[in-house]
């Protein structure tokens, strides 16, 4: 009989890096013609971007793990949430905040080169070891590869797919996703038995997972379940708080 647990290792193998250099252009064809420019302060605006402006979905806190059979869990990894614009010519990451993510700006050429489609995917940047476990300092310092880890497609090919049930969109940004090697991390999932995919999680130190709606729209409802004893969580608080009292 295969053990319930055998998923927890799956998952966490699919995150593991190897080499992720550009491979170029993987195949995958969409047709709708755009252009992305950006605003002159850096941030996207509905006038200065001709791809469709979208705001991330905000899953909420809460502070136990469940079981569900409506629902499936991702691993929450640990970095800078972002939304991908891939354009006819370029492509741009940009913050939940609407601003353009600047230091990122090789990562997004990279998934350009990946990818021969125009379309907005939501995903987190982060830098991962060998066992597939994120590392935010390094991510903070510029230290390693950043990859994108990448769990939502929002629009493609002229279509907003946001109302589109969650496994169909899933389904769909699996045969987007090229094949590893690559810059970009398709984000797997389980179904069901949160319970022990967070318990397993805790185990190896990773900051928590997320529950969606299997049929669900894009965002709902999506609820995030953070490890209380996440070891990364240490002194973060204090680092940004510096950070923003020098900028003032």
């Amino acid at each position: 009989m295969v053990s319930r647990f055998a998923w927890f290792g799956r998952v966490i193998r699919a995150q593991s890096p190897a080499a992720r250099l550009p491979r170029g252009p993987t195949g995958v064809k969409c047709s709708v013609s755009a252009t992305l420019n950006l605003h002159r302060h850096g941030r996207y605006t509905e006038s200065a971007l001709t791809l469709p402006l979208f705001i991330s979905a905000n899953p909420k806190l809460i502070r136990d793990a469940f079981d569900h059979e409506d629902f499936i869990f991702e691993l929450k990894m640990d970095g800078f949430r972002a939304l991908a614009y891939v354009g006819n010519g370029e492509t741009r990451l940009v913050s939940k905040n609407g601003r353009l993510m600047r230091r990122s700006a090789n990562l997004a050429t990279a998934i350009h080169l990946e990818l021969n489609c125009e379309a907005v995917f939501d995903g987190e940047i982060v830098v991962l070891d060998s066992d597939g476990r994120p590392h935010f300092y390094d991510l903070l310092r510029g230290r390693g590869q950043p990859v994108f880890y990448v769990f939502d497609v929002l629009w493609l090919d002229g279509k907003d797919l946001r109302s589109q049930p969650l496994l169909e969109r899933k389904r769909i940004l699996h045969s987007i996703v090229p094949k590893q090697p690559s810059v970009l991390l398709y984000a797997d999932h389980v179904e069901q038995y949160g319970i022990d995919f967070f318990r397993l999680a805790c185990e190896r130190d990773l900051e928590g997972i997320i529950a969606k709606r299997k049929k669900g729209a894009y965002g709902d409802p999506w609820f995030k379940i953070r490890n209380p004893v996440y070891s990364q969580y240490e002194g973060r608080r204090e680092l940004f708080e510096k950070k923003y009292a020098t900028r003032q």
